[in-house]
């Protein structure tokens, strides 16, 4: 499957706001809204990613379909890493390649992944793209409805 990333299109978010209400997706990535079905909460929160100039935010897309999203957030020096991809495509090297290319365009480093700590794919994925766990906290996960463990990875020069 040919990756690539681009910016943030108005037609993206119905299919963003989709893969988000997959509840074996939103399990695994533990961090979600409270209310991920929420339209209006989604529309605003995508209208604040594509508005800040500190953010970089891209489409993925597999053989020209879109299949996910990538961004960097956050202040210098603490920026995060963040992705989501359609679980049709888990397993099969869309996240690394989405994350490699989104490395590639956002040079600055360090930068800063968070995952549920029983997330196997997700750090697969962010060991594979160069970043090391850092820390180990605990958070509060909606999507699980209490506190679970959670990694820290980081990506430094």
């Amino acid at each position: 499957m040919d990756i690539a990333l681009r910016p943030v299109h108005d037609s993206d978010l119905p299919v963003f706001h989709r893969l988000l209400n997959d509840p074996e997706a939103l399990r695994m990535a533990a961090f979600t809204p409270e209310d991920p079905a929420d339209r209006d909460a989604f529309d605003a929160h995508w209208a604040r990613i594509r508005s800040s100039p500190e953010i970089v935010a891209r489409t993925v897309l597999g053989d020209g379909d879109v299949v996910g999203h990538a961004s960097v957030f956050g202040e210098p020096g603490e920026r995060e890493v963040t992705y989501w991809i359609d679980r049709a495509h888990w397993g099969k090297g869309v996240a690394t390649a989405a994350l490699r290319g989104l490395l590639a365009e956002v040079t600055e480093r360090p930068l800063y992944a968070r995952v549920a700590a029983d997330n196997a794919g997700s750090l697969r994925v962010l060991r594979r793209c160069g970043f090391e766990v850092s820390a180990h906290t605990t958070g509060y996960a909606p999507a699980r409805g209490g506190e679970i463990e959670e990694l820290v990875l980081t990506l430094d020069g």
